[in-house]
């Protein structure tokens, strides 16, 4: 008997009427929106321009999701057009099957398209994006929960993963929560992003890099414990093979990208200063204000200084004029 476990929902999908309001969706979109959040916060400290994080991601989010379903179709291609399965299933996303590597590929398109337009480098946008793109891997593996799929072995431990309705064929029962542990690693992965950028100020796409290689690491002994059908070559499963490929070239990359181009970006949108900002604004209106009232108090001073002037020359003149009388007065009793 069990003592401790993770429960699987009932259901994955609440109906509004007619409308199907669905977890794995609701993940996806949660994580879409914390990435945009935090990359536009990162973007404007690395002085950028507020809002320019969100219209780059119209272009990569689409993108990236199109590319993430492909790669999930093209690597389990049998999942949808071997005998007995629909090929239509492929377009029904909703239902689970996004492979990140598709989508991190198709996804950089969209966005090198987004930053060309904005004269953005495709790098330094990347960097500020970079953990929160982790974080939304982070809480889009929740769809997963929702979906029970992609879980890992059989186990006994307490934070097993109980599954009631599985949809590959396996027996409903206890397993590995895989969708957990790449959960927490995620979130790893982007606190170790943020401090690694913070104390050695990494620029021209090294923090994206370290992403990539801090993911991998992660998912290459996540996806060794996973029961799901998937292809094989030389006793590891594709995503491994994957997995170690794509760690060796991010690795390569930070290490080329620091002797040719050491530091960060000195300028990451051409135009943006602080005086785009709201703060920029505001500081401008108060220089301005102080300005004015400098102005309007030096003319002040004139002005009484004028009158002050002009009230002393009628003394002036008067004192003379008793001066000359009396010495008048004299030279007559001399006289």
């Amino acid at each position: 008997m069990e003592i401790a476990y993770i429960p699987s929902p009932s259901r994955g999908v609440l109906h509004i009427g007619p409308i199907p309001l669905r977890g794995y969706a609701f993940c996806i979109i949660i994580g879409v929106f914390v990435a945009v959040w935090l990359g536009n916060r990162r973007w404007i400290a690395r002085g950028g321009r507020p809002g320019t994080v969100a219209d780059i991601a119209v272009w990569a989010v689409p993108f990236g999701l199109v590319g993430g379903r492909l790669y999930h179709v093209i690597t389990d291609y049998q999942l949808y057009f071997s005998e007995g399965q629909d090929w239509v299933d492929a377009f029904k996303i909703w239902e689970g099957g996004l492979g990140i590597w598709g989508a991190i590929a198709f996804g950089a398109v969209g966005a090198w398209i987004g930053c060309r337009s904005r004269g953005i480098p495709l790098p330094a946008w990347a960097d500020a994006l970079a953990p929160g793109i982790a974080l939304a891997q982070a809480i889009g593996r929740w769809g997963n929960w929702f979906n029970q799929e992609l879980y890992g072995r059989e186990t006994d431990l307490p934070w097993a993963l109980h599954i009631t309705s599985s949809t590959d064929g396996r027996v409903p029962g206890y397993y590995h929560p895989t969708f957990l542990y790449e959960s927490l690693w995620c979130i790893g992965v982007a606190v170790l992003v943020i401090w690694a950028d913070r104390r050695f100020k990494l620029g021209h796409g090294r923090a994206f890099a370290l992403y990539v290689a801090a993911y991998c690491s992660g998912r290459f002994w996540i996806e060794s414990m996973r029961v799901d059908e998937a292809h094989h070559f030389l006793g590891l499963r594709l995503n491994e093979w994957t997995s170690i490929v794509v760690f060796l070239l991010a690795v390569l990359y930070i290490v080329l990208s620091a002797r040719r181009r050491p530091g960060r970006e000195e300028v990451v949108e051409p135009g943006a200063s602080d005086g785009d900002t709201d703060d920029g604004a505001a500081v401008k209106l108060d220089k301005k204000s102080e300005d004015k009232d400098s102005a309007d108090e030096d003319s002040a001073d004139e002005d009484s200084a004028g009158k002050k002037s002009d009230a002393e020359k009628p003394e002036a003149e008067t004192s003379e004029a008793k001066d000359e009388a009396k010495d008048e007065a004299e030279s007559a009793k001399k006289a």
